[in-house]
């Protein structure tokens, strides 16, 4: 475009601020934003990677970026209660839980290019202005900011080499926080061009019981406040707990100009998952593809197959014939969005086993020795998650006591890899001191404590131990034949304390088997029981469900789930 020839051939003072990534042409990259309307928690991540899986299928290249308004750097710091699970990628990052979702329905890694966060940008732009990277002028959040929100897009294009970038914009339209990342895409459509960036809205369809009927009124007036900011949308999903009907839908689209066609119900479905094949029988994709003038790009073999392999998946669920129960017993169990991935990581599991997994929600906090039996009576297996600080783990250890004394199938995960190596070296090793020195620092017994001699040995200084890492598997044990006889598998870390190698020799001779380790250091990785002792016992030190996908369930909840409908069957 000349307006943008124009900033780089000269020096002279413009209002125009463009910076492009090195290899980026403009116009060459296509982009969908996707925004939320009348209300948070409408589904913005369950929609879009939905969209982008069905363009995916059509042999296009995607790659998906989260925008979050909020000013941290990033999801670590965030309390499960308030934001949700933090989910961690690869290479570390750790990120607002809708990168889950993305990274299940693509079924691709993602990295810390796929995430934003408003304090990412303004950080960015404030190292360059320290560095004198704005000749000197006055820092503005246009057409700076928007500027940097742009060139972060872009850059997420080069290096991904995507057809199409999809963008979801945090939070609601009416927000302040992402009021800036609104006007970066009004921006970014007018710069790239016409057919470049298409624009879809979510909103909510209202239907009060005392009215009976849906009403469409909000919904309007949600996506006229979008288009206040420029943004007039090509697209709209319609949430509502039941199947929007032709006549709102009508509504919406002569009060919006969207053809009707685009106006799409969003309603709820028993899973996620079904959400791509209902897209598809709509013609969205199809719509997209049409809008973004990507039709000769589209792979009708690779759409025919893909087609074939999620169908056959998704056909499985809800049509189980065999059911099990399996408890959660955490203390974010208030909130179900602390354990997404965990929920989706049973229900793959479930669909692999052909059954259907029922979750019980037991609050460790109040379960103690006395009552841990009753507690857990209705379940066939437990998963202990992960978690940080000291409430709930005295609680922990008792479940994880009963599940093994009672033969009950266990999986451990982070932190219920630890405290099954508490109650290990109490209950079997006779070391009634054990503990971590998370939860008591003058621990007389640390099994479990910070080891700075190994955090040295990886680099890693005092931070927490984050993303992708190798892990050896001893061969022979459940561990192995849970990964189809893997020497060496990678999963994903987030912990500062581990087994201190002082006391692995007397867990072993205890009985323990550590059967995953770290491949060059002293750093127990899985841990299990004999397969003759206990039916099924395994532990990670990583988030196993961090890597689970539909198409290819994660080993140990596979594991889980079949060793908790043995029992159920006996």
């Amino acid at each position: 475009m000349d307006l943008l020839r124009s900033v780089r051939d000269t020096m002279d003072e413009t209002e125009f601020h463009t910076p492009l990534p090195s290899g980026y042409r403009v116009g060459s990259t296509r982009y969908l934003a996707v925004f939320g309307t009348v209300m948070s928690g409408l589904g913005k991540g369950i929609f879009s990677s939905s969209l982008a899986k069905l363009l995916k299928d059509k042999g296009l290249r995607v790659s998906p970026i989260k925008l979050e308004g909020y000013l941290n750097i990033d999801s670590g710091t965030l309390n499960p209660f308030r934001h949700g699970e933090v989910f961690v990628l690869d290479d570390g990052m750790e990120t607002d839980m809708d990168l889950g979702t993305y990274e299940r329905m693509l079924d691709q890694d993602l990295s810390r290019a796929n995430f934003a966060t408003s304090g990412q940008i303004y950080r960015a732009i404030l190292d360059k202005e320290r560095a004198g990277g704005y000749l000197g002028r006055d820092v503005q959040m246009i057409p700076h900011v928007t500027g940097e929100v742009k060139y972060r897009l872009r850059e997420l294009a080069v290096k991904t080499q995507a057809d199409v970038v999809f963008i979801e914009v945090g939070g609601t339209v009416g927000d302040i926080e992402n009021a800036f990342y609104i006007e970066a895409l009004r921006e970014l459509s007018y710069e790239e061009g016409p057919g470049r960036v298409v624009s879809a809205a979510l909103t909510y369809v209202l239907e009060p019981p005392a009215l009976g009927e849906q009403k469409s009124k909000a919904a309007q007036l949600g996506i006229a406040r979008l288009m206040e900011y420029g943004i007039h949308p090509d697209i709209i999903a319609c949430r509502a707990e039941n199947e929007v009907t032709k006549k709102v839908r009508q509504k919406i689209s002569v009060y919006t100009n969207v053809p009707f066609g685009r106006v799409f119900s969003m309603h709820d479905l028993p899973s996620i998952y079904l959400l791509p094949e209902r897209m598809r029988q709509a013609g969205l994709d199809s719509e997209v593809v049409q809008l973004l003038g990507l039709g000769g790009k589209v792979n009708t073999a690779v759409e025919m197959k893909a087609a074939g392999e999620w169908n056959r998946f998704a056909g499985k669920i809800g049509r189980a014939t065999k059911k099990v129960s399996i408890g959660i017993t955490g203390k974010y169990v208030a909130l179900r969005d602390s354990y997404a991935s965990i929920i989706k990581a049973i229900e793959h599991a479930g669909v692999a086993n052909d059954a259907e997994v029922d979750l019980e929600w037991i609050e460790t906090t109040d379960i103690t020795e006395d009552n841990v039996a009753e507690k857990l009576a209705p379940v066939d297996g437990i998963i202990v998650p992960g978690g940080f600080g000291v409430r709930g783990t005295e609680g922990k250890i008792a479940c994880i006591a009963h599940a093994r004394k009672n033969k009950l199938p266990y999986l451990g995960i982070c932190l219920g890899f630890q405290m099954a190596v508490i109650e290990y070296a109490r209950n079997v090793c006779n070391l009634p001191d054990a503990g971590s020195t998370e939860i008591t620092p003058d621990c007389a017994t640390p099994v479990i404590s910070i080891l700075p001699e190994q955090k040295k040995i990886e680099g890693l200084g005092g931070n927490m131990r984050l993303g992708g890492q190798d892990v050896q598997i001893t061969p022979g044990t459940l561990a192995a034949d849970l990964f189809g006889g893997a020497q060496r598998i990678r999963q994903r870390f987030r912990h500062r304390y581990e087994v201190d190698p002082r006391y692995i020799e007397t867990l072993q001779k205890a009985g323990l088997i550590f059967s995953g380790r770290h491949p060059e250091h002293p750093i127990m990785q899985i841990l299990e029981l004999p397969r003759d002792v206990h039916p099924y016992f395994v532990a990670a030190q990583f988030h196993p469900e961090l890597t689970s996908r539909p198409l290819h369930p994660q080993p140990m909840f596979v594991g889980l789930v079949k060793a908790a409908l043995e029992r159920n069957e006996k």
